[in-house]
């Protein structure tokens, strides 16, 4: 429904008439995430400052049945804040207060918009840290990071995520306010917590989140290698997981993915090699230099065209610097780029590159590959202009890639989630049935589809049908058909 004056009103009194952006040229700022491709303007936005004034907002958009979005620093890559016309944005940014940090217990409690890399500041005068590290750490906000279950560079070895929220205050689809979780992650009776954690803004927004905190290695060793093809690389992260190693992190890059790299930051990655390892070691020291011996030896046996070990943290943060860069520096190389998620066996990905690039021969567009090898977990960037009339064919190359992947026993996300971008996927993954059970769950929490409307699940299959097998479709209402 359209945002009436009554509704408007409600809003203004909830959170302060100036905290209620109206303007058009304001409200633009707020009309997609970081997937340029979709674009909506929003009805409002919203900018709380305190949780009470969330649960406030929330509550007038249940009153009015306004669909509402949250959003933190739209960093997300998979259309997940993209906003709801005629609907009203809740920005998260203004709540970015760490409230806690306990050393002893090792747990900070944050509010939703801290950027992941703050909490790593907060922490380490405790020598602590916090483990997951999206590439995007600099600016995305935990907030963001629970709703898409992120993950990072070093989810490898740490785990994404989910392994690290210990509690959740929500605040609900009527404007309620529950915790979910609890101190040592767990509770009595359904794992809500992590029911949330991944659910993309559809049931709910997160004000308070109460994360595990690690101690810092002892010690870290990095070391960046070329190799002549993408099968050698391949193959060393193949062999490293056999010989029961468990690196902090194992990173690929391609040639493309480098030249942009290297143009933007300068890290030291060699151009024109084929491809490229960034493989890192942490903990004990004896236990991770002997470790990092077997990995050169790796290396060097599948035919190694450079090693370079990092001297020092200067040097460990530019090798870093440049993988952390390639996604915004592949702008370097082409106007538009859609970027994919996807997730394969580690026994495939050479399988997986080399249809991705027949595949893009194919289309016609170039694809530049930036990954988490030691996972599997995929981040191909289809390259394209939209100014030359190449938009179509990058979204459907992109949609295509993604499906690939769970044609060859992977999934269609790793870390960025399914938001706007493969919603229409999902059954390529699951089953009817499967997907009726995610939409009853939602349902549960949000009866009236108004947290983050048409993402995550597939759109009803015909005109005006709703969402999920159990719903009546309104020509049953009206008694013109009947359910078999």
């Amino acid at each position: 429904m359209t945002i009436d004056a009554a509704a408007l009103h409600d809003f203004q009194q909830a959170i302060g008439a100036a905290n209620v952006i109206t303007d058009l040229a304001r409200l633009r700022s707020y009309e997609c995430d970081g997937l340029t491709g979709y674009r909506v303007v929003p009805g409002l936005v919203l900018l709380p400052h305190t949780a009470d004034e969330v649960a406030a907002s929330v509550t007038v958009c249940a009153t009015h049945r306004i669909p509402f979005v949250a959003r933190g620093a739209g960093t997300g890559l998979s259309g997940g804040a993209l906003p709801v016309a005629d609907g009203v944005v809740i920005s998260l940014a203004r709540l970015r207060r760490v409230l806690e940090v306990d050393p002893v217990d090792r747990r900070a409690v944050l509010e939703p918009g801290v950027t992941n890399l703050d909490i790593t500041r907060a922490a380490a005068p405790h020598g602590l840290y916090y483990a997951p590290d999206p590439s995007s750490q600099q600016v995305c906000t935990i907030g963001g990071n629970v709703a898409e279950n992120s993950g990072g560079a070093h989810c490898l070895k740490y785990g994404f995520t989910t392994n690290h929220v210990l509690a959740l205050e929500v605040v609900l689809a009527d404007g309620s306010v529950v915790t979910l979780g609890g101190d040592s992650g767990e509770q009595a009776g359904p794992d809500l917590r992590g029911v949330f954690l991944g659910s993309e803004g559809t049931v709910g927004i997160a004000t308070k989140i109460t994360v595990r905190l690690l101690r810092t290695p002892e010690t870290v060793r990095t070391l960046l290698a070329d190799f002549p093809s993408i099968q050698a690389a391949g193959e060393v992260v193949s062999d490293i997981v056999a010989a029961g190693i468990v690196p902090a992190a194992v990173e690929m890059m391609d040639t493309l993915a480098i030249e942009a790299a290297e143009e933007a930051v300068h890290a030291g990655y060699t151009i024109g090699t084929p491809a490229a390892l960034v493989v890192e070691l942490d903990g004990p020291v004896e236990e991770c230099d002997g470790q990092f011996e077997k990995v050169r030896a790796i290396c060097e046996k599948h035919g190694c065209t450079r090693l370079h070990i990092a001297a020092d943290n200067e040097e460990r943060a530019a090798i870093w610097r440049g993988r952390k860069a390639a996604f915004a520096a592949v702008g370097r190389i082409s106007p538009d780029y859609f970027v994919q998620d996807g997730v394969v066996p580690r026994t495939r990905l050479a399988e997986v590159l080399g249809r991705i690039a027949d595949m893009g021969d194919e289309a016609g567009l170039r694809v530049a590959n930036v990954f988490h090898a030691g996972d599997g977990n995929l981040h191909p960037l289809v390259l394209y202009s939209a100014a030359a009339g190449e938009t179509e064919r990058a979204e459907v190359l992109s949609g295509k890639i993604a499906e690939l992947c769970v044609e060859l026993g992977g999934s269609l996300s790793g870390e960025h989630g399914i938001g706007t971008d493969k919603a229409c996927s999902m059954p390529k993954m699951f089953s009817e049935v499967d997907l009726d059970v995610m939409a009853r769950v939602r349902d549960a929490f949000d009866p009236h589809q108004l947290c983050n409307p048409g993402k995550l699940l597939p759109t009803p299959r015909l005109c005006g049908e709703r969402p999920g097998k159990f719903a009546p479709h309104p020509l049953e209402e009206a008694g013109v058909i009947e359910r078999l």
